[in-house]
């Protein structure tokens, strides 16, 4: 790397984390504010209540990263810009293309940091920081779905008429065994309830129909125990669930709701799809933010810089509709979340010929 590299380089990197930090510091004293009530009321322990915001403050800063990598990019080259900077860089004899080096070097850095850190680490903080909300700012989650089905196995179904998350019991149960399109066997039992010393399923009033090619028995009691590939968490709020999962979990998890055939497996391919998306947002954002500010114009730095905040306003308006889009499933779901990147980067495309040469 050449001088001109490093103090590029060095000037964005530097830039990124002061914007980071001035962002997160407001978000921070805002939702503190914010849920200063809820604090006292559920009378929550200090230390529970830093360490949630040592797990909110990674969450934001993922969640901020392509918006605050365009503001940095934008400043710093406004900046240069203003300083005849990147006309003096021109002039020397390197072009445009090659004075983007140390940007996209200091973008693709932050791009990984935030793919691993997005795939691996903030997940697993988050368990907490969701549950955390969940049992002291949001009110108590009750599962108010009626008539669930669920494939436990690929040959057996459970069916509940309902279920109370709080006492782990599901009312009105069918258990069947369905091979090769054939009915096997059908259990019916009152109640469902789970046993934590067990940790298996206790079948209360229950009669089980066996049925073979020649005959059928009937038997009946009054409890038996069973062990299903179910478990009360599968009841639990899974409210941003999808936060919570690693890349791997994400994976598994997937697989398991697609066997099941769950409705809500598609929430959690887009949440997958974004992870992969995100680290290209924040190349194209940066090779945009320096279209945007390298031309030195009589509005001034202050010009630039605002409609560099104009622009990532824009994307994230796009950002939001595609994952709508997305989540109606009323197109292709990777197309869907591609699409914001996919009119920047053409709209990238066609400012680039306006930039100083």
């Amino acid at each position: 790397m050449k001088k001109i590299d490093k103090y590029i380089l060095k000037k964005f990197l530097g830039t990124f984390v002061f914007v980071v930090v001035i962002l997160i510091t407001i978000i921070c004293v805002i939702d503190y504010t914010e849920k200063y009530d809820d604090f006292i009321k559920n009378e929550v322990p200090p230390p529970l209540i830093t360490r949630y915001y040592l797990t909110f403050i990674p969450f934001m800063i993922s969640l901020l990263t392509p918006i605050t990598v365009f503001i940095a990019t934008t400043f710093v080259t406004a900046k240069m810009a203003a300083n005849t900077e990147v006309i003096a860089i021109l002039a020397s004899g390197v072009s445009f293309r090659r004075m983007m080096v140390p940007y996209l070097i200091g973008a693709s850095m932050i791009a990984l940091a935030s793919f691993y850190l997005n795939s691996y680490v903030i997940p697993d903080a988050n368990k907490f920081r969701i549950g955390f909300e969940i049992d002291y700012v949001r009110k108590p989650f009750y599962f108010s779905e009626r008539n669930i089905h669920i494939k436990v196995s690929p040959t057996d179904y459970i069916y509940m008429d309902r279920y109370n998350n709080h006492r782990d019991i599901g009312y009105k149960v069918t258990l069947e065994r369905i091979e090769n399109g054939v009915l096997k066997e059908k259990l019916h039992a009152n109640r469902i309830m789970w046993d934590s010393a067990l940790n298996k399923w206790s079948l209360m009033n229950w009669e089980r129909r066996i049925l073979d090619s020649e005959s059928e028995r009937m038997l009946k009691g009054k409890q038996i125990d069973t062990a299903l590939y179910l478990s009360p968490s599968d009841f639990d709020s899974k409210e941003r669930m999808w936060e919570t999962l690693t890349l791997g979990e994400l994976n598994d998890h997937i697989e398991l709701q697609l066997s099941r055939g769950a409705e809500d497996v598609l929430i959690y391919k887009i949440e997958k799809y974004i992870r992969f998306m995100t680290p290209f947002t924040v190349i194209i954002l940066m090779f945009i933010g320096v279209i945007v500010s390298a031309k030195k114009t009589r509005r001034g730095t202050g010009f630039q810089i605002a409609l560099g905040f104009l622009i990532a306003f824009i994307f994230i308006i796009f950002f939001i509709l595609a994952r709508a889009i997305a989540e109606a499933n009323t197109m292709n779901p990777v197309f869907a979340v591609w699409i914001p990147n996919i009119i920047f980067s053409a709209v990238g495309l066609i400012m680039y010929h306006t930039v100083p040469r």
